[in-house]
């Protein structure tokens, strides 16, 4: 019976290697995607505003899970046969991940004191300049630690890309599994890789908490 060695122990590493790939894919997707639904939600247009809203609703009340399947079976009905399945999931991911950041930044952005608003009103910019140049600098501060927290859930859930045949961490946990049948000591090292790259960002998350001083503001 094979066992568990550094063959095996590299191939996780170079799945772990995916995972991020994976991770980033759809955390940039689902940012630029989150960004653009975050102004959406606070437009001054209500058509505009209902539209996200049921965005947002839609992905959120959605199991990422199955969102996964919609995307890579979809695609395929769809005509884009052999389509790869990082880019499957990257796509399903960035729906999943743009929905949750763009309510985190709608959230930062609406924290801002009504007060800077009318000051930048009277100043007479017009709204992208009040946007860019007086309420987007503070949400920023306000948004980075939920949103490097957020990505820490991200990297977790790409374990789901698996369900589509896309070998992440956990799926190339379980394909050693197969051959070695040493299950504790397989998981036991992929757990260890997964804090590995998540516990740094949960520290990080909440170094910046502390520094900006979120939670006294």
């Amino acid at each position: 019976m094979p066992t568990f060695g550094l063959t095996q122990f590299i191939f996780l590493l170079e799945a772990a290697v995916w995972t991020l790939a994976l991770s980033a894919l759809g955390f940039i997707g689902g940012g630029l995607v989150g960004f653009v639904v975050a102004l959406a939600r606070i437009s001054p247009s209500r058509i505009i505003r209902w539209t996200a809203t049921a965005y947002v609703q839609l992905i959120q009340g959605t199991p990422l899970l199955v969102l996964l399947f919609i995307v890579y079976f979809g695609l395929s009905i769809a005509g884009f046969n052999n389509l790869p399945a990082l880019l499957a999931a990257g796509v399903a991911i960035t729906l999943y991940t743009s929905a949750f950041l763009a309510e985190i930044w709608r959230g930062s952005i609406r924290s801002i004191a009504k007060t800077q608003w009318e000051a930048a009103e009277c100043l007479g910019l017009s709204r992208w300049q009040r946007m860019t140049r007086v309420i987007l600098p503070q949400s920023l501060r306000i948004a980075t630690p939920p949103t490097v927290g957020f990505l820490v859930q991200v990297i977790k859930n790409t374990s789901l890309a698996s369900a589509i045949g896309f070998v992440e961490l956990a799926q190339a946990g379980k394909l050693i599994n197969n051959s070695t049948f040493q299950p504790f000591s397989i998981f036991m090292v992929v757990a260890a890789i997964y804090f590995a790259i998540c516990f740094p960002l949960t520290l990080a998350s909440r170094k910046l908490e502390r520094k900006l001083n979120v939670s006294n503001r």
